[in-house]
């Protein structure tokens, strides 16, 4: 690697400590000379998953997903000067990645502009699968090439699991932005509707527990397939055995609010990783 790319990766690497634990402590367990592919693809997905909460208009937000989708199709030349950008074309450059995969990932990322209400869990799981999945299979592929392609029903599942933990601890975040994550369906069995929820009114506690239980089943899915999962491509899934104690913690209060927000001791996620990688 030159200087610039190791600079680059670098800056990567920084973006994922300051933003995630879970996913800091989750490339610690890779080989090394895959943690900078990891570090890579997880500050693409963190960065664009900012976007939103970084412009005031769907528009600028749009400019920004096309800008990225045109450092990609320009391959090298693409990324000079935007040092996330250059670690990530190296990336897919170096492990073969498919490009078209990342595009999709972008035209998935449209939704977060916007104030469309996710309607039913058949939308939030295609999103799920275009994006949090996708960071998921993508991982795979650095760590075990195009083995990973076996691991796809394993990653759709881990890509719901994490993302439905993500929406309780980030409820605060969304509300606050206007966006209901949480499908239309779930809402409905809680006894409440988007709009209700996005006010913060209404059968809050019964629906997050709904979700709780979406996101279980998902995860119990998952551990179902770890056997098959290959341990070297385990560190790709460790994210998604954090979302166990935010479900605990979110069960234990009976749904109220704020308990998805405990954040995890350094122990206790470093031994679930452990456990993953040694199952």
């Amino acid at each position: 690697m030159t200087d610039m790319l190791d600079s680059a990766y670098a800056a990567c690497r920084a973006v994922v400590t300051s933003a995630s634990a879970d996913r800091s402590v989750a490339l610690a367990f890779a080989p090394p000379a895959a943690q900078a592919g990891l570090a890579a693809l997880n500050a693409f997905d963190l960065e664009t998953a900012q976007i939103r909460s970084r412009v005031s208009q769907p528009l600028p937000g749009e400019i920004r997903l096309q800008w990225w989708r045109d450092v990609l199709a320009a391959g090298a030349a693409g990324g000079e000067g935007a040092p996330l950008a250059q670690a990530l074309i190296d990336t897919v450059t170096r492990h073969d990645l498919p490009g078209e995969v990342l595009q999709r990932f972008l035209d998935a990322r449209i939704f977060d502009l916007y104030n469309d209400p996710m309607p039913s869990r058949t939308e939030f799981e295609a999103y799920a699968g275009e994006t949090r999945s996708t960071l998921i299979m993508l991982s795979a592929m650095v760590l075990v090439g195009r083995d990973a392609r076996s691991l796809a029903d394993a990653a759709g599942h881990a890509g719901v699991a994490w993302l439905a933990t993500d929406l309780l601890r980030d409820e605060r975040r969304h509300r606050a932005l206007g966006q209901v994550f949480v499908p239309g369906d779930i809402l409905a069995v809680a006894g409440t509707d988007a709009a209700a929820f996005l006010r913060g009114e209404g059968q809050l506690e019964p629906a997050r527990l709904a979700l709780c239980a979406y996101a279980r089943q998902h995860l119990a899915a998952v551990r179902s397939q770890l056997a098959a999962v290959p341990r070297a491509a385990r560190p790709a899934f460790l994210p998604v055995f954090a979302c166990a104690p935010t479900l605990d913690a979110v069960e234990g209060a009976r749904g109220a609010i704020g308990a998805a927000e405990r954040p995890i001791g350094p122990f206790r996620r470093t031994w679930l990783y452990w456990r993953a990688m040694r199952s």
